[in-house]
């Protein structure tokens, strides 16, 4: 799935917590983080800290990989 907004990011997780039938109590007690952060995590709520998102993220096996991009390069004519 790509993953461009905190909402799609979220969803991930939700999909793979439900998959692994863990509750969002349980998840949050075996990843180290509160319930409200996962709840907010899962939300997509935009507030979150990046080192928590990637500690859930390696908790519940879930793999991001990075897809650099290039940006087309321009001749300064606009």
């Amino acid at each position: 799935m790509k993953i461009s907004t905190t909402q799609d990011l979220g969803l991930t997780i939700r999909k793979k917590r439900k998959k692994d039938g863990l509750t969002l109590q349980d998840t949050a007690a075996i990843c180290g983080v509160s319930y409200a952060f996962l709840s907010a995590l899962e939300n997509g709520k935009e507030s979150v800290q990046l080192n928590k998102v990637l500690q859930v993220l390696n908790c519940l096996g879930i793999e991001l990989n990075a897809q650099v991009r290039t940006w087309a390069a321009t001749d300064g004519e606009g």
